[in-house]
């Protein structure tokens, strides 16, 4: 063991990393950086039957999207390589011999067939299905005659048969097992892997594992790596499984039908990587009643390991999709906010690429297009949609749209024609004119506001909702906004004309 706090995040590439191993992960490198320690990255990729391509640059990419940089690991390399278990087999098997020649394991040539068979005469006999030891007491002459033949077989921890096993948990103290009721798992598979149990307390030991913070399904498997640590001779690091996330209803784990799970699938959607921390953070620790919004900075000043509820934490997508929302609103600068929209709106098509240079008036543009729908965004990805037409002709749209209610439509195409008139001699750079005269036509054709401004708004926008209209006509300058508001004119009266004795007037 060592003075120096050291924790490893050892994820199997099976898939996506999950959010519940990201909260792992999370809780993993906050307890490193607070104790000056090391936090290590380690791929625990033995079940070779589930692993999945590219999952492991999947992990990677998540981790660096979240901040949680490695100390030590697959890609920055470190004292303790290789971080991958499957370059270190040879260390596996040479200790699971280890075991079996102290007689703290043994050979086990059980068929699936008959592990199969056993199972289901203990189920019909009412008791806990599991191995029934049948190897565990065999000559070793026959052991030795049956390897020699070249039978396939696994090898088993031998578990004590009387007495009790307590491990400590950080979280939920001691916690005692009866050893008659625990099962001689397998630690080498008979194709030279190990199993979880063997890989994860050899690597722990040498790599210097301080602290083991480990999801909670792991409890059961607890008193095994207790005792293997044991019959090594080693001392066990501390142990803290952290609490289930379930989800939102509460009646399970959170899984894929509740919605994304996936790191990586939230950062597609468009949430941010400091509201995931902050929202994960909080799934099992509150600093107190009040605050909610924490940097990743101040997660390092009040975080407590020993203050995570062991209790599950219930999912909510509802409160990441506000927290992700606040961040944007209050948190991010517009500069910032505008340098992360514009990829988003270069992969749209939107923009150019001399967009992604702040010096360049492509940038400038953009950050003024943002800093309009800046109060309206929940997740990143709605700025293609919120802006399309700032940077885009206007899409297509019903000519009715541009009919104000209770207005007459000849009145409206003459709005268009004088509003035209208007804007051709208003200063677009000045939000205050443009308001200034667009108010004083309404008055001056004897129309509300509303009924102006909304024909205008569509002109320009497409649409009946949008961000303010003066700062919109302001960013879309004079002549973009007089040729659309032209084009809106020539549609309404080939509406009209097409339509004409059978459209009724708005009410």
């Amino acid at each position: 063991m060592t003075d120096q706090v050291r924790v490893r995040f050892a994820p199997s590439p099976t898939g996506d990393l999950h959010v519940g191993g990201a909260r792992t992960a999370l809780f993993n490198w906050l307890f490193a950086r607070q104790h000056g320690g090391a936090f290590i990255l380690r791929i625990e990729d033995t079940d070779q039957a589930r692993l999945v391509g590219q999952s492991i640059a999947g992990i990677i990419e998540s981790l660096r999207w979240l901040g949680l940089h490695w100390d030590e690991g697959p890609d920055v390399g470190g004292p303790y390589g290789p971080y991958v278990q499957s370059q270190r087999l040879h260390l596996y098997r040479e200790h699971a011999q280890r075991l079996v020649l102290a007689g703290h394991a043994y050979y086990c040539f059980c068929t699936p067939e008959r592990l199969e068979r056993v199972r289901q005469e203990q189920r019909a006999r009412s008791e806990p299905p599991g191995y029934d030891r049948h190897c565990r007491y065999l000559p070793e002459a026959e052991v030795e005659e049956r390897l020699a033949r070249g039978e396939p077989a696994v090898i088993r921890f031998k578990m004590p048969l009387e007495g009790e096993t307590t491990i400590v948990d950080l979280l939920r103290g001691e916690i005692t097992y009866e050893n008659r009721l625990l099962q001689d798992l397998v630690l080498l598979k008979s194709d030279g892997f190990p199993t979880y149990h063997l890989a994860n307390v050899v690597d722990d030991h040498y790599m210097r594992i301080s602290h083991i913070l480990r999801a909670e399904e792991w409890i059961p498997s607890a008193p095994l790596h207790y005792q293997l640590y044991r019959a090594f001779g080693w001392e066990m690091p501390v142990l803290c499984h952290l609490p289930l996330i379930l989800s939102p209803d509460g009646k399970g784990k959170l899984s894929k039908r509740h919605g994304a799970t996936g790191v990586l699938e939230f950062k597609r959607q468009g949430y941010l990587p400091e509201a995931m921390i902050n929202y994960l953070a909080l799934l099992g620790w509150a600093y107190d009643a009040e605050q909610e919004i924490f940097s990743l900075e101040e997660l390092l000043e009040k975080f407590r390991l020993e203050e995570v509820n062991p209790h599950p934490a219930r999912f909510n997508f509802e409160k990441l999709l506000w927290m992700n929302q606040y961040y944007i609103n209050h948190i991010l600068s517009l500069d910032d906010l505008a340098q992360r929209c514009v990829p988003l709106l270069q992969e749209a098509g939107l923009v150019p690429p001399e967009a992604s240079d702040p010096s360049t008036p492509a940038y400038a543009y953009v950050r003024e297009v943002v800093a309009l729908v800046k109060d309206r965004l929940k997740l990143l990805t709605e700025v293609v949609d919120l802006t399309r037409f700032f940077f885009a002709e206007v899409e297509d749209y019903d000519p009715e749209l541009l009919l104000a209610r209770k207005v007459e439509p000849a009145v409206v195409l003459h709005a268009l024609e004088r509003v035209i008139e208007t804007l051709r001699e208003a200063d677009f750079s000045d939000e205050g004119d443009l308001e200034r005269r667009l108010r004083g036509l309404a008055e001056e054709l004897g129309l509300k506001t509303g009924q102006l401004f909304m024909p205008i708004r569509v002109a320009v926008t497409g649409r009946t909702v949008s961000p303010g209209l003066f700062e919109t006509l302001r960013v879309l300058g004079r002549e973009r906004s007089l040729e659309r508001l032209a084009a809106a004119r020539e549609k309404l009266a080939a509406y009209l004309q097409a339509t004409a004795g059978s459209t009724p007037s708005r009410e």
